[in-house]
């Protein structure tokens, strides 16, 4: 059975800054690709769909990785606290709310 780790990632830039939230977002890709353990690590927008009715923050990241250790470093990785601490905790970033889940296929 696997232990893959999904993860989904979500944020509400505050107004006027989901360009630049986007971008910063984006620029994390490259650097996470290339880690050990990760498959997958995608920023999306939010679009419009008539069979999407939930509701969402506008910005997610879609992340799979092969175990939760590949997980847990990554997310102790300085770029990645750096981007929360700066971001996401200080009152002078880039974002409004966030909520990040994680999620496993194996079944108990």
């Amino acid at each position: 059975m696997s232990k893959k780790i999904y993860c989904i990632a979500s944020f509400k830039a505050k107004e006027g800054k989901e360009q630049e939230l986007l971008k910063t977002l984006q620029s994390l890709e490259p650097q996470t690709t290339r880690e050990d353990g990760c498959i997958q690590y995608i920023v999306t927008k939010h679009i419009e769909h008539p069979n999407a009715m939930g509701k969402s923050f506008p910005i997610v990241f879609n992340e799979i990785w092969e175990s939760k250790e590949a997980f847990e470093l990554h997310c102790n990785k300085p770029y990645i606290t750096n981007f929360f601490e700066t971001h996401c905790v200080d009152k002078n970033g880039l974002v409004e709310d966030f909520n990040v889940c994680v999620y496993t296929d194996e079944v108990n």
